[in-house]
């Protein structure tokens, strides 16, 4: 059994889908849960959480104000006094063949998926290396590793998160923080259930496992790299995608 009790973990995107599994599954393991969403949205995944006996807050966070993230991180650690871990996971797709892509599409999803977790990371970077311990997670995508069509900018952001926590796991492995990324394949969520049922079947056959994944599949892992269980890796992909890419 994993265990996280002590340790203070800041989720972005918390309010649905993947981040909100990560949320739960994080405080299923002790873990007292920052849950950061645009607005109010973080509070259903946070009664979740303390109706289920775990400890968990609400933070509304635009993560592409930086000003925000750092106003974040600075309150959690006035509270709480640490952060342990950080998952960045808020994204948005806003997909469209290259040819009639708007610039405003491409700049939308590059602040959101990629600046923004460059900002989030920046800003617990201190704090983790002054109590010589942190875990960095970035939830990517296979999509930035096998890209799709109809998906330049999702794609490029995806990837350039992986870029990002390889560089940075070399930067900051000696003073105890630990980065890594999670590229999952296609999951169960809002996003792929509005999808055409026929359009949804076809790329399930592409997973050699048959089906798609589940939030808590994703989410499962996440848990494991924030343990002391994973303290010898760092640098990685790992991948949640039921055999889709290799």
């Amino acid at each position: 059994m994993l265990n996280l009790s002590g340790k203070v973990a800041l989720v972005t995107g918390a309010s649905r889908g993947i981040g909100a599994a990560i949320a739960r599954t994080l405080a299923a393991q002790g873990a007292t849960i920052v849950a950061a969403a645009r607005g109010s949205n973080a509070e259903a995944s946070v009664a979740d959480i303390v109706l289920a006996g775990g400890k968990a807050e609400a933070a509304s966070l635009d993560v592409t104000d930086q000003a925000a993230v750092e106003a974040i991180v600075s309150g959690t650690l006035a509270k709480h006094g640490r952060i342990d871990i950080l998952v960045n996971n808020a994204g948005i797709a806003r997909d469209q063949l290259m040819m009639r892509m708007k610039r405003a599409d491409w700049d939308a999803v590059i602040a959101t998926n990629l600046t923004a977790a460059f900002s989030c990371t920046q800003a617990v970077l201190r704090p983790m290396i002054k109590q010589r311990r942190g875990r960095i997670i970035t939830i990517s995508s296979v999509v930035g590793q096998m890209g799709n069509a109809g998906q330049v900018n999702y794609a490029a952001s995806k990837a350039g998160l992986i870029g990002m926590s390889k560089a940075l796991a070399r930067e900051v492995a000696s003073r105890g923080v630990t980065v890594n990324v999670v590229a999952p394949g296609l999951i169960d969520t809002d996003m792929t259930r509005a999808l055409a049922s026929s359009t949804s079947e076809t790329w399930a056959l592409q997973i050699p496992l048959g089906r798609l994944g589940t939030p808590e599949d994703v989410a499962n892992t996440v848990c494991f790299l924030a343990s002391e269980e994973a303290a010898y890796i760092t640098g990685q992909v790992i991948a949640v995608n039921g055999g889709m890419y290799t």
